[in-house]
Order: structure tokens, then sequence, then C-alpha cells
């Protein structure tokens, strides 16, 4: 994980915005949310493993599942897994993206090589036009 420094950190809008705003930039609502966290994910690239930007987000006030929450953006981050590679359990060999993403992670922070990194500090400039404008 690689926190990248933003003014979007500590922003407070309503989520239904903020999905608005992201969802035609190629985020998605993270998997995983509870109640009063969640992110919204970017993937960068899928390579035996998965390379996302991720803003993570609380509620201020009222709950995420509920559609009208206000939330306060927390400090993006670089997140990069590695999948396992070889046989899985069953002894069948993992050949594609969509089943290694049932494997176990190989690496859970794997190292982020620069052209992500360049990747991402552009996409969260990006974000700060579209969400602090």
């Amino acid at each position: 994980m690689l926190e990248l420094r933003s003014q979007i950190s500590g922003s407070q809008m309503p989520l239904k915005d903020l999905e608005q705003k992201l969802e035609p930039l190629g985020f998605t609502f993270g998997g995983g949310w509870d109640y009063d966290r969640a992110y919204m994910d970017y993937q960068m690239v899928d390579d035996n493993g998965y390379h996302f930007l991720r803003i993570p987000f609380s509620a201020a006030v009222g709950g995420i599942g509920n559609g009208n929450a206000t939330i306060v953006l927390g400090t993006p981050f670089l997140l990069s897994h590695r999948y396992q590679s070889g046989l899985d359990h069953e002894g069948i060999t993992a050949y594609s993206a969509l089943w290694n993403q049932f494997s176990s992670s190989e690496e859970k922070d794997a190292y982020i090589e620069q052209v992500y990194i360049r990747e991402g500090v552009m996409l969260v400039r990006e974000l700060e036009q579209v969400l602090l404008t």
C-alpha cells in the first residue's frame, strides 16, 4: 500500500455526488464496505494480480448502505496484490486472471512499480479537479 497525498483528503460530500462524479471516470464502489466506511476503486491493471487506486471514505452523517450518507474522504492509496502461481489446492492449474482472482494472494502488499505510481498520481490530480471544482 502506498498513500498518495491529495487535497481531497478530509473533504465532505453526499455519497451520491461521489458516485456520480467518479463512476464515469471508471471508479466502482469497492466490495467489503461496512455501515460506516467503504472505498471507491479504480482498477489500473490485472496482470497476475491487481493494482488499484483506492479512495477510502467514511460516513459523517447516515450510513453507507442507505444511499443518503454524507461522507468524508480519506487519503487515496495504491494497492497491489499478486496471485499465487502454479497449482491451486485441488491440483488445477490456474491460467486466467478470472480463475486467479479466487486464489489466495501471494503478496498481499506487493511492490508497486513506478509506472503505476505515476498513473496513480495522475489519477489523483484528475480526482482533485473533478471533486474540488
